[in-house]
């Protein structure tokens, strides 16, 4: 049995563990409950060992394991503050950490993609991973150029042997854990991400198909003053070498930056979000901190295309006229609107102040010149949204969410995670008045 096939082994049977690890801990609760506990008090217990026990097996990981984890670290600024805090060091090393291949199979990849002379395409190359993501690791390196032999400073990414089988037992393993996330923030759904997410481990398994979304992007946005995408110097099906880029990132500002760090950062992430689509005809639909570094230069450097969204014809237009439409109150416009785009049903009667209501706050951060995005504006909107009590929770079992929104709606939260992470604050408004058709300027 090779290191590989061992290491799934070991990973399937920690996933399996865990939620016999939480049913051990229900009946704990169980128990002091019948002894006369407060409530609150076990439930309290209950998701502090739940999310202990979670993010130190996530953590752990690579393939779906891991992927999952990064999708999920960049809601933690929704969980309540004492789950989230002694955790959050956890998840943010689920963005840039995982254990590394051996330096064998690297080259035995290398020599597969690249042909058993590949290390003549390369002045040096550090056998030490830089970084590693949920399929693959990245090698720092020194790339020769085909045409004069000029150096370039490279990153390399390898795709992990076994990474598509890898990624598939997990997100089957991942799924079976809907109640561990109930029990840490009760209303918390993750099989719409999971379902999202298996979706999509073909297109990102694909390296080719990475490159040619990342030449896109590098094409839309070059000589631009505010990101940089690094240029593509060859591609196989399991190795992406790209341009080198120095920087800070994001997960390091959110961590330790200065205010201004924050801020400028969150700017830059807003600006990428909403003009990718109208600029490339694509979505950066992987909006975790590890993916984007504040360059010396100022610009925000981006890295990993292998998720993206491709919109050829820009965000959808009803996006921008909606949200215009809601913050001048016009909610009978809303509502006519929601039901053409198929997110109220055209037959169902529902009261259209309790639909502005609802939607109002989610609006915040563009209804004035400057908002800050923070961990307790989104604590308390997740609660708002989330608690079975809320009347936004019981208005939106009449809403529904087209399968054309699922990706952009994803992406956005995501992005606004992030943001949240960062508590930046920026002139957000005006950055969707460029670039979210639609959006018309409020008042």
């Amino acid at each position: 049995m090779t290191d590989i096939p061992r290491r799934a082994v070991s990973r399937t049977a920690k996933l399996a563990a865990l939620p016999l690890g939480f049913a051990g801990r229900t009946v704990l609760g169980m128990g002091k409950r019948v002894t006369g506990l407060a409530s609150d008090v076990i439930s309290a217990e209950i998701q502090q060992r739940t999310a202990e026990q979670l993010f130190s097996v996530l953590g752990q990981l690579k393939g779906g394991a891991m992927k999952f984890g990064q999708a999920l670290s960049v809601f933690e600024a929704a969980l309540p503050e004492e789950i989230a805090a002694p955790y959050r060091q956890a998840l943010t090393k689920l963005q840039e950490a995982a254990p590394p291949l051996p330096a064998a199979t690297v080259h035995r990849v290398l020599a597969e993609q690249l042909g058993p002379a590949w290390r003549e395409r390369f002045v040096s190359f550090d056998d030490t991973p830089a970084a590693a993501a949920s399929i693959g690791q990245v090698h720092r390196a020194v790339w020769r150029d085909p045409d004069d032999g000029a150096p370039r400073d490279v990153a390399v990414k390898i795709q992990y042997p076994g990474a598509g089988d890898a990624l598939l037992a997990d997100l089957k393993q991942l799924s079976r854990l809907g109640g561990m996330f109930r029990a840490i923030q009760p209303g918390l759904d993750v099989k719409p991400l999971l379902v999202e997410l298996r979706e999509r481990i073909t297109e990102e398994l694909d390296y080719e198909l990475e490159a040619e979304s990342q030449r896109a992007f590098a094409a839309a946005y070059v000589g631009d003053d505010e990101i940089f995408i690094p240029a593509v110097l060859t591609a196989t099906p399991r190795v992406l070498v790209t341009e080198w880029i120095e920087g800070t990132p994001l997960a390091e500002i959110i961590r330790e930056g200065s205010e201004e760090q924050r801020d400028e950062a969150g700017r830059l992430m807003a600006i990428l979000h909403l003009s990718a689509p109208a600029r490339a005809g694509l979505l950066h639909a992987d909006p975790h901190p590890g993916n984007f570094r504040l360059l010396p230069d100022g610009r925000l450097g981006v890295i990993d295309f292998g998720a993206v969204a491709r919109m050829p014809e820009g965000t959808p237009e009803p996006i921008g006229r909606l949200a215009g439409l809601a913050l001048r109150g016009e909610a009978d416009a809303v509502v006519d609107g929601l039901r053409e785009e198929g997110f109220v049903s055209r037959t169902e009667q529902i009261d259209a102040q309790a639909v502005l209501d609802f939607i109002r706050p989610m609006l915040d951060p563009v209804a004035e010149e400057e908002f800050r995005f923070t961990r307790a504006w989104l604590r308390a909107e997740a609660t708002r949204l989330a608690s079975p009590r809320s009347p936004a929770y019981q208005l939106s079992r009449q809403l529904n969410l087209p399968p054309s929104y699922l990706l952009i709606h994803r992406v956005t939260l995501g992005s606004i995670g992030v943001l949240c992470q960062l508590e930046a604050k920026a002139p957000y408004r005006s950055i969707l008045e460029r670039w979210l058709p639609g959006f018309a300027p409020v008042g």
